[in-house]
């Protein structure tokens, strides 16, 4: 178990929550990404556009440099971070991508980048990043598959300029399946995704159409990512740690050691009288609450049936916590199931 690494999702939230509130917003924003939007670009000169698109860029590119370095004072059980993929707006956009490819922004980019690789490996934390809901390479249509994956091929031009994409999963790029066509679809556009691309992307199962089942399915091509919350709400159960599929999965990663995410629902269950000690049965939730209230994220790790169940993944997995308090969750969970054991 001590083997395992344990890691949050791209934002900081600090620990002293008791700080001012001013104080407390500074200091979590120094460590925390920034961005703009296109309505306000359009209301300003372009020269004026520029430099804040610039400015964003530059803070966004330090401020992962910052985090890097918090998480490489951390336990070597907790050195996994996911990176955010906002660290570039509109970076796929064509009113905005022409920006990018300026002299003076790629060396801003190739530097900052190449520092943050750096950092990474030096301090052996573990990376990843997760292309959003919009990211959809199973689409029916043309010009959503263009559009995803030009959004897939952002994220794989900063992960070569991190230096990662080499080799087969030196680095995490996580997707869901989705749209129409799904596994099918992928399999017709994957000899028009870049190389870095192909080493790095990883599919994960969601909560109402593409389960493990299907991305199993994929698994010749890329390593599956089980996520078992989402698994619990899409099957209604849990899956065993010791089950066949999982064997398959462990498989799909090829000797790299897998990922696994960990999720919860909501607290608030708590008010309707389910308890932290016991098993979350979904014949009973459903009885009080739909379906689609047990998507949302928890703040913290609250059920504690749930994390001696993601205990027995330890061994073989490495966890990334997709909480709302980010890594105060992990850490807390850290503590109190791989610390002490």
């Amino acid at each position: 178990m001590s083997s395992a690494r344990i890691g949050f999702a791209c934002q900081y939230r600090h620990p002293q929550r008791s700080l001012a509130l001013k104080e407390l917003k500074l200091i979590e924003a120094a460590l925390n990404p920034r961005t703009t939007t296109l309505r306000w670009m359009d209301s300003v000169t372009a020269e004026i556009a520029r430099g804040r698109l610039l400015e964003v860029v530059t803070h966004n590119l330090q401020a992962q440099l910052a985090l890097l370095a918090y998480v490489g004072t951390l336990p070597p059980a907790l050195r996994m971070l996911r990176l955010s993929s906002d660290l570039l707006p509109f970076y796929s956009h064509p009113r905005v991508s022409a920006f990018y490819q300026q002299a003076d922004v790629q060396s801003v980019l190739i530097e900052g980048f190449a520092a943050i690789g750096a950092a990474a490996r030096d301090a052996r934390i573990r990376l990843s990043m997760h292309p959003g809901q919009f990211c959809v390479l199973g689409s029916d249509r043309p010009d959503v598959v263009e559009n995803s994956l030009a959004e897939f091929e952002y994220h794989a031009d900063m992960i070569r300029m991190m230096g990662y994409g080499r080799q087969f999963q030196d680095f995490k790029c996580n997707v869901h399946i989705a749209g129409r066509l799904g596994a099918e679809g992928i399999r017709a556009i994957w000899h028009r995704l870049s190389q870095e691309a192909r080493n790095t992307i990883t599919f994960e199962n969601e909560e109402k159409t593409y389960g493990v089942d299907d991305c199993i399915g994929l698994s010749d091509l890329a390593p599956v990512v089980l996520d078992v919350h989402h698994c619990w709400i899409n099957e209604n159960d849990y899956i065993p740690a010791q089950s066949e599929r999982v064997e398959r999965i462990i498989d799909s990663w090829r000797g790299v050691r897998p990922v696994m995410h960990y999720s919860q629902p909501q607290e608030r269950l708590q008010d309707l009288g389910f308890s932290p000690e016991t098993k979350l049965e979904m014949d009973e939730l459903l009885k009080v609450v739909p379906k689609r209230e047990l998507y949302g994220h928890s703040a913290r790790m609250w059920n504690h049936w749930t994390n001696g169940y993601v205990t027995e993944f330890l061994d073989r997995f490495d966890v990334m916590f997709e909480a709302k308090d980010k890594n105060l969750a992990a850490a807390e969970f850290y503590q109190a199931y791989v610390a002490t054991r």
